[in-house]
């Protein structure tokens, strides 16, 4: 008999075991599927977009080709760094609806004239307003009289005063000197870079008692020289009288540039910073 109560508790006891293994497998299984669940709801958070970016560049002309050049290199830094990008060819679209759906607006080499009122009062009101912010490149400050159309004065202020005068036509290699290393638009940006193929515009004055500079180019660096020379010669600054982060970026002509380190570098910090991203 107690044999037999022996066999019973055994199989008692087995039975009881094998139930408490099957809840732990069970809820051991429940934590692995709740862990990758997990895993997989962070990684598709990551993976959303952070911020977006509207591109208004130039499709046509002398700058076609750095517009070209300049679209996979925004579309593989969009990626890695989780923001989108629209582009458009013309200002035509440009309204305060619009500009209010983007955290950065780049003028990639769209000169500031050919803009309807409606454009440049939403243009402004975004800026004054701090709605996003903006990186305007090269062309940008072609500031004057073209094509029938009459200087934009509140871009004008907004670039320092400046109004453009001159270039060289037949290009130029420079040494462009950072003024600012500590600005985040400049870090890892080597003190002093070259750049090669550049048209190195020309104002009426410097914009330095209106901006912060970040970069100037040394124009005694100029290959093959030139007399066309400002004196003191800013190529990248921001407008802190604006609450909405700016930066201006002149070197934007060759599609070379962008196989040039510390432009690419420049380009990404300003991007980043522009954004609000850092």
């Amino acid at each position: 008999m107690k044999s037999e109560k022996h066999i019973v508790n055994l199989k008692l006891n087995i039975h009881l075991f094998g139930s408490e293994m099957k809840k732990s497998i069970t809820a051991i299984a429940l934590l692995i599927i709740s862990f990758f669940l997990h895993e997989n709801c962070f990684s598709q958070a990551s993976k959303k977009t952070n911020f977006k970016v509207l591109v208004l560049y130039e499709n046509g002309g002398h700058h076609l080709a750095f517009s070209k050049a300049a679209k996979p290199w925004l579309n593989k830094l969009a990626a890695e760094n989780n923001f989108t990008i629209d582009y458009i060819e013309n200002t035509k679209t440009i309204n305060e609806s619009l500009l209010n759906q983007y955290r950065l607006f780049i003028q990639l080499d769209y000169p500031p004239y050919t803009w309807s009122e409606e454009s440049m009062k939403a243009f402004q009101k975004y800026m004054n307003d701090g709605k996003g912010g903006w990186i305007g490149l090269h062309h940008a400050t072609l500031l004057g009289e073209f094509d029938g159309y009459p200087i934009w004065n509140w871009f004008s202020d907004f670039m320092g005063g400046i109004r453009f005068v001159n270039y060289i036509p037949d290009f130029a290699s420079a040494k462009v000197i950072v003024e600012d290393k500590v600005h985040p638009v400049m870090k890892g940006v080597p003190a002093d870079f070259l750049v090669q193929k550049e048209e190195w515009y020309t104002y009426d004055k410097s914009s330095r008692k209106n901006v912060h500079v970040l970069a100037s180019v040394d124009e005694s660096t100029y290959q093959p020289d030139s007399k066309i020379k400002m004196g003191d010669h800013p190529v990248v600054w921001t407008n802190e009288h604006f609450t909405s982060r700016n930066v201006y970026i002149f070197m934007g002509h060759s599609p070379d540039l962008f196989d040039n380190k510390a432009y690419t570098a420049l380009f990404k910090n300003a991007i980043l910073w522009a954004s609000n991203k850092k």
